[in-house]
């Protein structure tokens, strides 16, 4: 009999040992590695007009939060309404084709010389999974936890504490990189250093305000400081 479908997504990302001996980074992927600002506000918008709801770019950038539920929410959405909301968004996603944060693709070849790395993403399964394989990066990552793999979202730690179970990694041994307040309390949550990185989403201000332990202007600065953080 083959595997169920959710052991051989795990199988895929698990190609390296289980039983960690050196440090790990891990990454949120929207905004952090990804420069989906636009490709995210095109697909809310469209998604906002199919449902007769008068957004415009102003108040998604308002509301905007990793949890889209929350954003549903702002936007009065109802929750019967959710599961339509979200074939909206997928559809009108589909004809978007995002790019890499300019230097991600770098900063992944010369961090994996060193530490473990990890993906903690809010994004869905199906659609993030796509991404790497688009971009051949799903090599370069020990473990991938999505939306749907723990039974609570940012800023709860149980994503990060399910990729950490995975990897076979304790919270003192845990870089974990975001751009998102929900990214910096999550972090927090579960024992992790807290690096925030300003990326094209609107969550610059709030995400200074959760205090993470470093601030990077951009993500090319995350190898050095990952050096210095890995030898302090």
């Amino acid at each position: 009999m083959a595997p169920p479908f959710r052991s051989l997504c795990y199988d895929f990302f698990t190609l390296k040992s289980k039983t960690l001996h050196a440090r790990a980074v891990l990454f949120d992927w929207d905004g952090t590695l990804l420069n989906s600002y636009v490709a995210d506000s095109r697909a809310y918008l469209a998604m906002f007009r199919a449902l007769g709801i008068h957004w415009t770019m102003r108040e998604v950038d308002r509301h905007y939060s990793p949890n889209w539920h929350l954003v549903y929410k702002a936007a009065r959405i109802k929750r019967a309404d959710w599961e339509r909301a979200d074939r909206l968004w997928a559809q009108a996603y589909r004809s978007e084709r995002p790019r890499l944060l300019g230097g991600a693709r770098d900063v992944l070849r010369r961090l994996e010389r060193h530490f473990v790395l990890g993906l903690v993403t809010s994004g869905n399964r199906k659609r993030v999974r796509r991404q790497l394989r688009e971009f051949e990066l799903a090599g370069h990552f020990s473990t991938c936890v999505c939306c749907e793999d723990a039974p609570k979202r940012k800023p709860h730690p149980a994503p990060l504490e399910l990729a950490m179970e995975r990897m076979g990694a304790e919270p003192r041994d845990c870089l974990y990189v975001g751009d998102s307040a929900e990214d910096v309390m999550m972090a927090q949550r579960a024992g992790v250093h807290a690096v925030g990185v300003i990326g094209p989403f609107p969550t610059a201000k709030r995400m200074r305000a959760a205090r993470p332990a470093a601030i990077l202007r951009t993500i090319r600065d995350l190898p050095e400081y990952a050096r210095r953080w890995a030898s302090g």
